[in-house]
């Protein structure tokens, strides 16, 4: 009879036991996956999960300004990282807070010493889909599936209140380790000691946001214009149906910054015509699809919508341009062209505006325009476009309107100039493209200069992931800044312009933390930025050479500059207006433009004067008795005007040799 009940006991014990223990590998089986975000750091750099697909494993702390258990575990997350960095593991952490601010995460960071970078999810969407609760959490996650094998606590050292000297459990060390070795971690998931982190919008009536209302307005103002018939976006936005076919994808590119095409940081500058969603607009846009997208009531806006597609968005031209006619190959490298057509003007212009019309969006990757007078030297018939340069053509940067009371002088006859450069996209086609320019009625009262800050001698090491490189343009004079153009090919990253004043110190203009290829913008200052005398604008740039960033042509190639896109560049273009100058009364000095922009590349600490070392071979041949001569004030180094007065010495002696012969 016992052994009866015993072994009735024992079959039920076991059989509760297999259902647990089913349950229990069900539950570790079940791994939540983590969708791919990119989200600013407290440095303004830019932080791609998905980036770190090769990594062994990627961990995240969950952090929170002025929470005692996220600084008090501080120490034990540094000791988790240094002991598992060597093996491939990346460790950051992400501050989710309603009422952090980047700012104040940098002062956190700086004041607990955190070395690590803070991803600053200022939208909260990203720690609204982690289902965060509590600050102090570990996030481990297996790259190979992108599944948190692991969430909870760093280890049991702390509860609240109080906290032991030491850990007996070090859950996140061996969920760590479980990932490395490809095993299933024995606890998936422990209740978190942190803070609590109040995500405002989370519990919202998501499913009540009004689509006509609210998210039709909003593609309308801030995607219509180019997801229409016609328009440069793959797919139009012309009914709810489209839309709501499309809204995952729309939380995907809106969740690693992908669209809208903006990619400047928004904490720095403020900038016309700026494309980026607010923080509202995200949130809103995100929570409506990820309640579903509900229809609702009322009637479809973007049902039978149509925009314009005017042909000239400024109105008709004074003067069309039309370049030759090119056939594109389906593949293969197409050289650049440099076509050149008669000016047909008899009479001086100012012109006003440009824009560029591409015959075939598709492969068309660049259009740069600019003229030569009549009876232009050689050197200026070579340096073409840029001698007296127009307008830069990319996807995104389709016109450029002077500032206002400013213009760029033609005269009569001449050439206009042009650089196109062709991306065959698999399918042979043909270009017609056109370029208008718009003509002031009177004379305007100042110049409107345009500039580059370059670096032609770059050299990007094979295998590198964020390699700076960097130059500046140094102004002579006071001036007015009005835009600026960072450009970079398949591997640049990220872009910053920066001004060093006379006294020393910096102020950063522009940051471009996501640089996109692909979208090649003009970032306009509603406000143009006035610059001292003496002031530098160092323009840098960080190129990813290494296996993993996709775009790359080729990670075990060292990259030097070249014009095609598998070649590189440092070239940040600006645009400015000399406060003292007016159109009666020129002051601008195009050849101490044309050295500066030289000496910007030449001089590597920007300390605004070459020293024997960092002068070129050529120049030290010529010096090397007489260096001592040139360094007119005697500080060690030759400066940018006792630079200008050695080339003008040296352009007068070879006026001489060429008088002398004939």
């Amino acid at each position: 009879m016992y052994r009866s009940f015993f072994s009735t006991a024992l079959s039920r014990f076991l059989s509760i036991a297999l259902v647990i223990s089913g349950l229990l590998m069900s539950i570790n089986s079940h791994a939540e996956r983590i969708d791919n975000f990119v989200l600013l750091d407290h440095n303004g750099d830019a932080q791609n999960l998905y980036y770190h697909q090769d990594a062994s494993a990627i961990v995240i702390m969950i952090q929170g300004n002025g929470c005692p258990i996220v600084r008090n575990a501080l120490t034990d997350y540094k000791q988790v990282r240094d002991e598992f960095e060597s093996q491939g593991v990346k460790f950051f952490m992400l501050n989710s807070n309603l009422q952090d601010t980047r700012s104040a995460i940098a002062l956190e960071a700086k004041k607990y010493s955190i070395d690590m970078p803070i991803m600053h999810d200022e939208t909260q969407l990203i720690g609204e889909a982690l289902n965060l609760v509590r600050t102090a959490e570990i996030l481990v996650i297996n790259p190979k599936t992108w599944n948190i094998e692991y969430r909870g606590p760093i280890n049991d050292r702390q509860v609240y209140e109080r906290q032991k000297q030491e850990a007996s459990a070090h859950y996140a060390k061996d969920a760590i380790r479980d990932v490395i070795a490809g095993d299933t971690v024995a606890v998936a998931q422990r209740d978190a000691i942190g803070c609590l982190i109040n995500f405002a919008e989370k519990n919202g009536a998501h499913e009540q946001i009004s689509y006509t209302e609210t998210i039709a307005p909003l593609l309308q103002e801030k995607c219509v214009v180019c997801h229409t018939d016609g328009g440069i976006g793959p797919w139009a936005m012309s009914s709810y149906e489209l839309v709501r076919g499309f809204a995952p994808m729309m939380r995907e590119v809106i969740r690693t910054k992908r669209m809208p095409p903006w990619h400047a940081d928004p904490h720095v500058g403020v900038w016309k015509n700026d494309k980026s969603l607010s923080i509202e607009q995200t949130q809103t846009l995100v929570h409506w699809i990820e309640a579903g997208a509900p229809r609702g009531e009322g009637v479809d806006p973007l049902k039978g919508l149509s925009i314009a597609q005017v042909e000239w968005p400024l109105g008709e031209p004074d003067l069309i341009l039309e370049l030759p006619e090119y056939t594109i190959p389906a593949s293969g490298v197409v050289e650049y062209k440099f076509p050149r057509l008669a000016n047909p003007l008899d009479t001086g212009v100012w012109v006003k505006s440009a824009t560029v019309i591409a015959g075939n969006r598709e492969v068309v990757h660049h259009i740069l325009a600019g003229s030569i007078d009549a009876g232009a030297s050689a050197e200026k018939r070579d340096s073409g476009v840029f001698d007296n340069y127009l307008i830069g053509y990319a996807p995104g940067n389709e016109s450029n309107v002077f500032p206002a009371k400013t213009g760029v002088y033609i005269a009569p006859g001449g050439e206009f100039t042009f650089q196109i450069h062709y991306t065959p996209n698999g399918l042979e086609s043909v270009d017609n493209s056109k370029i208008g320019l718009y003509f002031h009625d009177e004379k305007p009262e100042n110049f409107y200069r345009q500039d580059v800050v370059i670096n032609p001698i770059i050299s990007i090491p094979a295998n590198t992931a964020r390699h700076p490189e960097v130059s500046y343009f140094a102004f002579d004079k006071p001036a007015l800044l009005h835009d600026l153009v960072p450009h970079s090919h398949y591997r640049g990253v990220a872009s910053k312009f920066e001004l060093i004043k006379p006294d020393g110190s910096k102020e950063l203009i522009l940051s471009v933390p996501n640089y996109d290829f692909n979208w090649q913008r003009t970032y306009e200052l509603v406000e143009p930025k006035q610059i001292e005398a003496g002031s530098k604008l160092v323009h840098t740039t960080w190129y990813d050479n290494s296996t993993a960033n996709k775009s790359n042509p080729d990670p075990d190639r060292n990259v030097t500059w070249g014009l095609q896109s598998w070649d590189e560049m440092l070239y940040g273009a600006f645009s400015y207006t000399l406060v003292n100058e007016t159109t009666e009364a020129p002051i601008h000095d195009k050849g101490l433009a044309q050295l500066t922009q030289y000496f910007g590349f030449i001089d590597k600490d920007l300390d605004g004067k070459l020293s024997w070392k960092e002068l070129p071979k050529r120049m030290k041949k010529q010096l090397v008795q007489g260096f001592k001569a040139v360094d007119t004030n005697g500080d060690g180094g030759l400066d940018i005007k006792e630079m200008y007065n050695i080339e003008k010495r040296r352009a007068a002696k070879q006026q001489e040799a060429a008088a002398d012969a004939r």
